[in-house]
């Protein structure tokens, strides 16, 4: 019974004691124990209290108020944030903090212009602010206006090249970015055992920027086998949303043998958290028969570093054909501006070689290294070149050497 009563006892004086404890903390003690229930125990109902309670002992300690602000935020008290953040703006608060949480708060409950207009006001008071800048990329690139986006998101990788958020987006970015572009590219193949003549493949591309994503026409004539081909492709990469869009091609050419009759792709993208990225999807050929692939990507944004891991894998009657690729690209500059490595086995149907996997001589062993390296002129010009050495089986136990060089050039306008 002593017990009992001791534990009720404890039970209805502890709530007394702890608001007595805490009555005697210091407002910055208050804001400490707010912040670790907020982010350790994301008890945010407490975390608000707590900010209040530091408030009325310091009702001009910015950072509170700022932090109140983002608490009721991420609580979607979207009322309350607004009147903390507005008490704050009539207060000529100039934090970078509190430019940044306001503007995040617009920018998440689809209010671009008001984010915006606050985001400018902290860059004019702030304007090395990465974070401010980061923000704006993200505005300007959800509310399509990708050409702005593309100017904010490149002056923050001037101020930190090494900014791996900035560094994924700015790859994204730059395939809205430009309205229209010309591209040429040739590539030449010399063989030394596996065939008598080497290869010449030159194509021409144009590429146009939609509402919905990037459309893509291209011709390819190429000189294989001492025979002329040509070949037709369409591409596409519709946008779903920030997170997910994808990318449609299809091909045809009457030169079979030198190009497959048709070819198709469909795969679907997702920009991840963390600069991650990810892809699935299949390519298909048909030259006298069907080869279907399907493949898997995963990549990461490691400050100026892209790594990439691509498998192709092709079912046959007896097995599976594994292709394997890793990527590692270093950016020195914007998103066209890269020194690129590559190793990998196994053949590709992305590749010029892809007549290579008609016939199954895809079965067998293949190993390929190589380095790209590309730069751009005035962000306007772009230009490519780009190396890859492969040891070909192209009968059982008979390997031979393949190099592949491939230059090309893209003006957007």
């Amino acid at each position: 019974m002593y017990k009992f009563f001791l534990f009720l006892l404890c039970f209805f004086v502890s709530p007394f004691i702890s608001n007595a404890q805490e009555s005697d903390l210091t407002a910055d003690e208050l804001f400490l124990r707010a912040r670790n229930m907020a982010f350790e125990q994301k008890d945010y109902t407490q975390a608000i209290t707590l900010s209040k309670a530091a408030l009325s002992k310091a009702p001009d300690y910015t950072d509170i108020r700022i932090f109140l602000g983002r608490l009721y935020t991420w609580t979607d008290q979207i009322d309350s944030a607004r009147t903390v953040f507005e008490n704050l703006r009539q207060m000529q608060v100039k934090d970078e903090d509190f430019f940044l949480a306001y503007a995040s708060l617009e920018y998440w409950h689809d209010q671009p212009s008001k984010a915006l207009a606050l985001i400018d006001s902290g860059l004019v008071l702030h304007q090395s602010s990465q974070d401010l800048l980061l923000l704006k990329t993200k505005v300007n690139y959800s509310n399509n206006n990708f050409q702005d986006a593309e100017k904010t998101i490149g002056r923050l990788l001037q101020l930190n090249p090494k900014h791996t958020e900035g560094r994924a987006l700015s790859k994204t970015i730059q395939e809205y970015a430009a309205k229209n572009a010309v591209g040429l590219t040739y590539n030449f193949v010399y063989f030394d055992k596996q065939f008598d003549h080497n290869w010449h493949i030159v194509g021409l591309n144009y590429r146009r920027t939609t509402p919905i994503g990037s459309v893509i026409l291209r011709a390819n004539y190429a000189n294989k086998f001492a025979e002329n081909g040509v070949q037709f492709e369409v591409e596409a990469y519709p946008r779903l949303s920030n997170m997910f869009y994808l990318y449609v091609g299809a091909g045809y050419s009457d030169n079979v043998g030198i190009f497959p009759r048709y070819r198709t792709g469909v795969s679907l993208y997702a920009n991840l958290p963390h600069s991650f990225e990810g892809e699935v999807g299949y390519r298909q050929l048909y030259f006298n028969d069907h080869i279907w692939m399907y493949t898997a990507s995963v990549g990461k944004y490691v400050q100026n570093f892209w790594f990439n891991f691509r498998t192709y894998l092709t079912p046959g009657e007896e097995n599976i054909s594994q292709s394997y690729t890793g990527t590692v690209r270093y950016y020195t500059k914007g998103a066209n501006d890269y020194i690129g490595f590559i190793v990998g086995s196994g053949l590709s149907p992305e590749e010029n070689r892809n007549n290579l996997l008609d016939n199954a001589p895809y079965k067998l062993k293949t190993f390929k290294v190589g380095a790209e390296y590309n730069f751009s002129i005035n962000r306007t010009n772009l230009f490519s070149v780009s190396s890859t050495y492969y040891s070909q089986e192209f009968r059982p136990n008979e390997k031979g050497n393949q190099l592949d060089v491939i230059v090309g050039y893209t003006k957007t306008f």
